[in-house]
């Protein structure tokens, strides 16, 4: 019997080869360098800014943002090492469940605020739509890769934008406007990077003009509320201050305001004097309007600092979108850099005045435990894209000397 190699042993060879490569690449380290780097800045700001609000404790916050990061950090190593292809089997499991935890924040969650959006546990609150941005990505990604060959069609755009609409308007139920334009940027984002039509996205932005003007315009004159009094308010005071008594829209945009005149106050390199950062001129400045405490305390400088680790984060979510060595995961890529990019802008947009009001949070930057451990979650993805894309690789390097 011949003892020459089968054409079948050098793949499975190089399968076996991958999976042990898999496991001893290391992480990205332009990517894990912009989250310690954030993380480091989310707990120095909020350490600063929360250090008189609670009496006797002035550590509260920034000990338990600390533990948040600690865990998050924990969980994106462990995802990172999972093979996120099984991810594609579970797909209507993970939809399901969204749906099932945005229904279940909806019904049993904690209001704080006009906002129903936490469940109270034990040790913690859960925020449920802070993770189903995730299983938003990861449901569609898996999703449009099943549709692979009618990905130009309009029958695949309509079906991912309906569902997507069903979490989207869950989530506004609660309400919160700022997790719903993330749902939405999601799916835009994975549709463009899948090869929809320019003329599909043409009709979805005349369809949300048309939404928009319902929803704001022609409703309400017919006494008709879809949006909660505290939605209206918000995008009210944004849109038509000019339009409204001084005094009615100063307290509409108050918050803003006082974020502005906090990044002002901190000019090229911040206040030093504790006392005047503690006093504080945002409310929520740990959490919403957590920027403004940045270019409060550490001004100009620290302010850059912050965007260039964003930037850093974002240009190597890119990079790794076009390493994956699959549809599946380059979907996913997209899916995370969108909801990277819209927080990113409307919260900082939100804080220099350019932006309305909606809630949103400051990836890795803004306190919470949701926040924190869903963005980690997002990294861990990245980074197993990242470590099978350069397994893949390397196994082609080593088929290719056969």
């Amino acid at each position: 019997m011949s003892s020459a190699l089968s054409p079948l042993q050098p793949s499975q060879e190089t399968a076996q080869e991958t999976r042990r490569t898999s496991f001893s690449l290391p992480l990205d380290p332009l990517l894990l360098l912009a989250v310690i780097g954030l993380a480091i800045c989310s707990a120095i700001t909020i350490k600063t800014a929360t250090a008189e609000k609670i009496a006797g404790d002035p550590h509260y916050f920034v000990d338990r943002q600390i533990v948040y990061l600690v865990v998050g950090m924990v969980l994106m190593v462990g995802v990172s090492r999972l093979n996120y292809d099984w991810l594609r089997q579970l797909k209507y499991w993970i939809y399901g469940g969204l749906v099932l935890i945005l229904l279940a924040a909806l019904a049993l969650g904690r209001e704080s605020l006009g906002s129903t959006r936490a469940i109270s546990l034990p040790l913690f609150s859960f925020q449920s739509s802070e993770i189903g941005k995730i299983l938003l990505i990861v449901f569609l990604a898996a999703f449009i890769v099943d549709r692979s060959r009618a990905l130009r069609s309009r029958d695949t755009t309509l079906r991912v934008i309906a569902l997507t609409l069903v979490p989207t308007l869950i989530v506004i139920a609660e309400p919160d406007l700022g997790s719903s334009l993330v749902y939405i940027s999601i799916a835009l984002m994975t549709l463009f990077i899948a090869g929809a039509p320019w003329r599909h996205f043409a009709a979805l932005a005349l369809l949300a003009v048309l939404a928009l003007t319902l929803v704001l315009v022609v409703a309400p004159s017919m006494g008709v509320h879809v949006l909660s009094e505290y939605q209206t308010e918000r995008l009210t005071g944004f849109f038509n201050s000019s339009h409204l008594p001084a005094s009615e829209a100063h307290k509409l945009r108050y918050q803003q305001e006082q974020s502005k005149l906090a990044i002002g106050a901190g000019r090229q390199t911040g206040l030093h004097d504790a006392r005047a950062v503690a006093a504080g001129y945002v409310p929520f400045d740990e959490s919403d309007f957590v920027f403004a405490s940045v270019g409060e305390q550490h001004g100009f400088v620290g302010a850059a600092l912050v965007l260039s680790l964003f930037a850093l984060l974002i240009w190597r979510a890119l990079r790794i979108l076009t390493m994956s060595k699959d549809l599946f995961g380059s979907l996913i890529a997209a899916g995370i850099v969108a909801m990277l990019m819209c927080q990113v802008f409307v919260n900082v947009g939100v804080a220099i005045g350019i932006m309305p009001d909606t809630g949103i949070t400051l990836p890795l930057m803004s306190y919470g435990g949701s926040s924190v451990i869903s963005t980690m979650l997002a990294i861990g993805l990245l980074q197993s894209i990242y470590v099978r894309a350069r397994a893949s690789n390397a196994s082609k390097s080593r088929a290719l000397s056969w």
